[in-house]
């Protein structure tokens, strides 16, 4: 199980590695966000309340990839804009979830953070998924990176999403917390870029 001083080697690591990448990407991110606002005829920059550590609600950022309209579960790509897809494929979308991590809200590994109605209402032995900060990527995020394409076969998206994968997500991620190591963190991320 991961430990007090295991979580704080994590934060470290998670504002060293930051400070890194800032400078490398804020001038991609900018011209990105600017892109997405015409694209999208609304802010570049997408807001959501997300669950995190311990249950604390907290507000992830992205840049925004939807046209206006009401959006329904494996239908997502579908209401992209073309250069909005191009991020989704690509999760360049995520860019600004750097600040996430800055500020302390997320880190770059970890279980994905969900809306409000998944796990703000874990129970019993699951609840330990909220010990650690959520992440921009880990385990459950690697083995679900089609996601979409996946709900988007299945005739009920909402059912299959809460019944199938939020459940192995749930378990996947209990074993990421109760295995944890900087190992297994750096072995995560490398995944996710190449």
């Amino acid at each position: 199980m991961i430990t007090k001083p295991q979580i704080k080697l994590k934060r470290v690591f998670d504002v060293l590695l930051t400070f890194v990448l800032i400078p490398i990407i804020i001038i991609p991110l900018i011209i990105f966000l600017v892109f997405a606002a015409i694209e999208t005829k609304q802010s570049g920059l997408f807001k959501q309340n997300r669950v995190g550590q311990h249950g604390k609600i907290f507000e992830i950022y992205k840049i925004r990839t939807l046209k206006k309209g009401k959006h329904e579960l494996g239908q997502l790509d579908t209401y992209a804009a073309p250069f909005g897809r191009f991020l989704r494929r690509f999760k360049l979308d995520e860019l600004p979830q750097l600040f996430n991590v800055l500020f302390g809200d997320m880190s770059f590994v970890g279980p994905r953070p969900d809306v409000v109605g998944f796990a703000d209402e874990l129970q019993g032995e699951d609840r330990i998924v909220l010990k650690v900060k959520p992440g921009v990527t880990g385990p459950a995020t690697l083995k679900y990176r089609d996601e979409e394409r996946i709900l988007a076969l299945q005739d009920d998206p909402e059912n299959y999403n809460r019944t199938i994968i939020w459940v192995d997500k749930v378990e996947i991620n209990k074993k990421y917390v109760k295995n944890w190591s900087f190992y297994l963190d750096l072995k995560y991320i490398l995944q996710s870029i190449f």
